[in-house]
């Protein structure tokens, strides 16, 4: 496990370090190239110097907020593009601000940031584009699949992608006694060993350079080669249950997969202390009131638009007021913007789908930007919400979801959240399947909740609703 984390980490490590090199080369070559065109007629050494270090720092720090060193990226090549662009412009501001109204002294020439700035965007796509094609700057594990049964066929389900296997070579899946073949693998590459004599599954860990053993087989007892595992555990391989594959590599705990020996003995579920709370309960309080005094004014824009399109006309409140289970099953009373007709629930509670018809004109626009929900900053001042976590569901919906959905009421243990991980990671639900899949994602926050998790996940929803995918 160590030698696999190590090997992660060393690779982001590489990439900070290359990429740092790169922009600063290319921050210094536009800086000089603009002197050799003699656009730039006196430039002093800690001038250049100065505004090459913080281009470098500013697209370093806002590349790594964003996710781009991030081990578990699964991003299109297209998509690493755009975070690029994001990145790159966004510090040309942080330079424009630092260099001319912070410290006007160490301004540069007016022609050099929009010099610098292609010429590091047009860099790093072409780096990026090296490290994502070719195996030259990181040498994959190999990782083989002991089991070809309903088990193992979660990977070749959920895992389909090369963007989901950016971090690993997978060699195949090794049928074991037990397996429900029918059900089981169907397109992957099957590798039939001897696994009586457990010899030619040795041979084969050593011949391939096998990194790492994923165990999931449908049945386990009397049906593992304990000794071949054994074997290769001594020799460095790393023996990985399923579970915490698909939890280490997608970022989601594989709830219908779960059982209760696996939370006792994994890693994470810490309880949260006394101090964490308290910290955490005023840093959310502070937080909300600052927001809101930086948001009042698109707040009262709103109402008074949501007022004028059919509020007047209905006589219906610009706010919507709904309930909604919080921590520990209790309920609370969530508020938003309306976003929908008022006769929306005439019929009942409805699940909210993508293309919801109920949703009026200017509703679709504040969902697709969350000013629907900037009134949630209230319920976070009340301590009945925090910034992050889990979505609030509604009662109707948690009484049967809890019936249906195994594990359901565990996403209960915190606090829900204006954003959260399942939101991040999966689009739009409205059935009890989609309910499943998104909380596979909040358990994983459950499990891993801390203030860098929390951090991620608010960098990126902000980079969500600039670029309009609000859900």
């Amino acid at each position: 496990m160590a030698q696999l984390k190590q090997s992660k980490s060393g690779r982001s490590h590489k990439l900070v370090i290359c990429e740092a090199a790169i922009i600063a080369y290319v921050a210094y070559f536009a800086a000089l190239g603009l002197k050799w065109l003699d656009i730039i007629f006196s430039a002093h050494t800690s001038v250049t110097f100065f505004n090459v270090s913080i281009f470098t720092i500013s697209v370093v720090l806002i590349n790594l907020s964003v996710g781009l060193y991030e081990e578990r990226l699964r991003e299109s090549f297209r998509g690493i593009i755009r975070r690029i662009f994001v990145s790159v412009i966004l510090s040309f501001f942080a330079v424009a601000i630092i260099s001319n109204v912070l410290l006007p002294g160490f301004a540069p020439h007016p022609l050099y940031a929009p010099t610098a700035v292609p010429l590091i965007i047009l860099a790093l796509v072409i780096f990026r584009y090296f490290i994502h094609n070719t195996d030259a700057f990181y040498k994959k594990p190999k990782i083989l699949v002991l089991g070809a049964g309903v088990r193992a066929s979660v990977i070749e389900k959920r895992m389909r992608r090369d963007v989901d296997r950016a971090n690993f070579h997978l060699l195949g899946f090794v049928p074991v006694a037990g397996d429900d073949a029918q059900d089981g693998i169907q397109n992957e590459k099957r590798i039939e060993l001897d696994m009586k004599g457990e010899s030619s599954l040795q041979e084969f860990i050593s011949e391939n350079e096998v990194a790492e053993i994923i165990v999931a087989c449908d049945q386990r007892r009397g049906t593992l080669p304990v000794k071949a595992l054994f074997d290769a555990r001594l020799k460095g391989v790393r023996i990985t249950d399923l579970l915490d594959f698909m939890e280490r590599e997608t970022g989601q705990i594989t709830v219908d997969l779960m059982y209760p020996s696996w939370v006792m003995y994994s890693n994470g579920f810490q309880s949260q202390n006394y101090f964490r709370e308290l910290a955490d309960f005023w840093l959310n309080i502070g937080l909300a009131i600052l927001l809101l005094i930086v948001t009042w004014p698109i707040m009262l824009i709103t109402a008074i638009i949501i007022y004028l399109d059919d509020g007047r006309r209905t006589g219906a409140s610009v706010l919507y007021k709904q309930e909604r289970v919080g921590k520990y099953g209790k309920s609370f009373y969530i508020l938003k913007f309306r976003s929908m007709r008022p006769d929306a629930e005439k019929d009942g509670a409805k699940w909210a789908s993508k293309d919801d018809n109920r949703v009026t004109k200017i509703g679709s626009f504040i969902r697709k930007y969350r000013i629907d929900e900037l009134p949630q900053l209230f319920n976070v001042v009340k301590g009945e919400m925090s910034f992050i976590g889990p979505r609030p569901e509604r009662p109707e919906f948690v009484e049967k979801l809890i019936k249906e959905v195994p594990y359901y009421e565990q996403r209960h243990n915190v606090k829900p959240g204006l954003a959260g991980w399942a939101q991040l990671n999966y689009p739009y639900g409205a059935s009890v399947k989609d309910s499943l899949e998104k909380l596979k994602f909040d358990l994983y926050y459950v499990k891993h909740q801390s203030v860098l998790l929390d951090l991620l996940i608010l960098v990126r929803t902000v980079e969500i609703i600039l670029f309009g995918k609000g859900r």
